[in-house]
């Protein structure tokens, strides 16, 4: 099964923001559907993919959920420096495997398509690239850390 995350988030925005309350999209492989409730604050957003071996995913949406990251700890931003952001709910790994060094730590040179981190979403293993060249300036997440979708996972400085 193949799942566009980058689109899936597209599209829960664009439900986030019209008044439609249910969409269903099935086909061979997954069923997704996306139901919007009403409230006072505009409503929430519930999703659920079922994929081929009936396995349920609960994805909130980037409104409904806080970000994990603590920005007391966080030095400065320059505001020239990129993010690599999360295309996809998931968990955040930043190595292949536990006994493995890590795809990219702070001080190091990255080239644009690199793989930067994994993250595992419905048992698969999904390579994040970037999408910038430049060096590791910062990473926000922890290893094994749940992640929202766009969260902010590091910053890149393109200099």
């Amino acid at each position: 099964m193949t799942i566009d995350f980058k689109e899936l988030g597209e599209l829960l925005a664009a439900i986030a923001k019209n008044n439609i309350t249910e969409l269903t999209l099935k086909n061979a492989d997954f069923e997704l559907t996306v139901s919007q409730g009403s409230g006072s604050s505009g409503g929430s957003i519930s999703t659920t993919i079922t994929d081929i071996n009936a396995q349920l995913i609960s994805l909130p949406t980037p409104e409904s959920q806080p970000m994990m990251v603590d920005r007391h700890s966080t030095p400065a931003i320059d505001k020239q420096w990129v993010e690599i952001k999360s295309p996809m709910v998931g968990t955040f790994y930043r190595s292949p495997a536990p006994d493995e060094a890590a795809f990219a730590s702070i001080g190091d040179r990255i080239k644009i398509g690199q793989t930067v981190c994994i993250i595992e979403a419905m048992k698969l293993m999904n390579e994040i690239e970037a999408e910038s060249a430049g060096q590791v300036m910062e990473v926000l997440v922890e290893n094994g850390q749940p992640i929202e979708f766009g969260q902010p996972l590091m910053y890149i400085n393109p200099g």
